[in-house]
């Protein structure tokens, strides 16, 4: 996992072949005046995701992990708390992985929590699973998805 502010975004430019792209895009676009959605800008390899999503609470935020897919997480309007457990410490399991999706949920207890404030970004790696959304209303939320081989 990575947390840090997006002005720092580029010492992070050998943590993954398409992070030059993540950086590319994010200084050329406004993402909060995106539309909600789907948005395309290395095919299944790089995409984002925004949208509006109504926050849990810290009691129903649930871990997830991903195989395919890093996250990398960007909160729009307001601080997004998130938790954090090692997917290797996950044990239990409470939906199995679903390959379509990319995602698996765990009923596990949340190890540590992270605060994500607009003008930062959290990286999520396959090995960190996260508990997103464990705050209360809503957060728009700006999600790029990159492909774990890069292909």
């Amino acid at each position: 996992m990575i947390i840090d502010r997006i002005e720092n975004a580029r010492q992070y430019l050998n943590v993954h072949p398409l992070m030059g792209k993540v950086l590319d895009f994010l200084s050329r676009t406004d993402l909060a005046g995106l539309p909600l959605g789907r948005h395309e800008i290395e095919g299944g390899r790089l995409f984002l995701l925004t949208a509006r999503f109504d926050g849990k609470g810290r009691s129903g935020a649930r871990l997830e992990a991903h195989r395919k897919y890093i996250d990398i997480q960007i909160s729009l309007d307001r601080p997004d708390d998130i938790g954090y457990k090692a997917t290797d410490q996950c044990r239990l399991v409470s939906e199995p992985y679903d390959d379509e999706k990319d995602v698996e949920f765990f009923s596990d207890a949340v190890e540590s929590w992270i605060t994500v404030v607009p003008g930062s970004f959290a990286v999520f790696f396959p090995a960190d699973a996260h508990a997103p959304l464990a705050v209360d209303g809503q957060v728009h939320k700006a999600v790029f998805k990159l492909a774990v081989d890069g292909k």
